[in-house]
């Protein structure tokens, strides 16, 4: 499961955006977030493809620090995200503390939550459960603490290199001119993709040229980012799949 903790820049001296924002998130991807404490909110989504969504979207208004965490999830259905527990959640919180030192980077980061040792093994290979074979069980649990350690290894990275891919495209995102915003927004809702045969409904409705809608969609980077944003999507769920909860 994911976990997103999103906080508002500079609300010292701004308007409380986090309303707005909880209800563009849920016309969005239809994902339940709710304010944490102050200019905070925080939700739980399920598909990797939702998180980069909500992700870019937040990054668009260049208001908020994005935080994403990896990892386990308890939290009873239909609960609020203030009631939750588990990996997810703390990677979620070191994620937006990390978002907000990047100093001239996009301010989004993602990690993976703890790792913890498989159930019912010993937290390392010196620690050996009463009555066993200790010969046989130290064998059994380097095993298990290497597995585990490689599971951390390979979660981490792909935290890491879809947080890489995810400030690329936030980057692009966060460079759009309005102009733009108005072509690539137009497209998006025509589901046309930026290609050339969508681009003429689109010039007609905003009344402006073929070759103007062209021009938009490529120097906003909009393909660009709809290539990549499988990619982000398939880093994330690699990261889960190797993220071990706190069962």
């Amino acid at each position: 499961m994911y976990v997103l903790t999103i906080d508002q820049r500079g609300s010292t001296s701004d308007v409380d955006r986090v309303p707005d924002l909880i209800a563009e998130l849920r016309s969005l991807t239809g994902a339940h977030f709710e304010r944490s404490v102050g200019d905070e909110l925080q939700g739980t989504v399920g598909d990797a493809l939702d998180v980069v969504d909500i992700a870019l979207h937040a990054l668009r208004s260049g208001h908020w620090y994005v935080g994403i965490g990896i990892g386990d999830v308890r939290l009873e259905p239909g609960g609020s995200p203030r009631e939750g527990t588990g990996s997810g959640f703390v990677a979620a919180r070191t994620a937006v503390e990390a978002a907000k030192g990047a100093a001239g980077h996009v301010p989004l980061s993602v990690v993976a939550g703890t790792m913890d040792s498989v159930k019912g093994a010993p937290r390392n290979s010196r620690e050996e459960p009463a009555g066993t074979n200790n010969g046989a069980t130290a064998g059994t649990n380097a095993e298990m603490n290497t597995s585990v350690n490689t599971a951390a290894h390979a979660a981490t990275n792909a935290a890491a290199n879809a947080q890489a891919v995810l400030r690329l495209i936030g980057r692009l995102v966060q460079q759009r001119t309005e102009a733009q915003w108005r072509v690539v927004d137009r497209l998006r809702a025509a589901g046309g993709g930026g290609r050339h045969g969508s681009q003429k409904p689109v010039a007609r409705e905003l009344g402006i040229t073929e070759q103007s809608v062209s021009r938009a969609v490529l120097r906003s980077g909009w393909q660009e980012e709809w290539a990549a944003r499988p990619a982000a999507a398939m880093l994330l769920d690699y990261a889960l799949a190797h993220t071990k909860g706190d069962r």
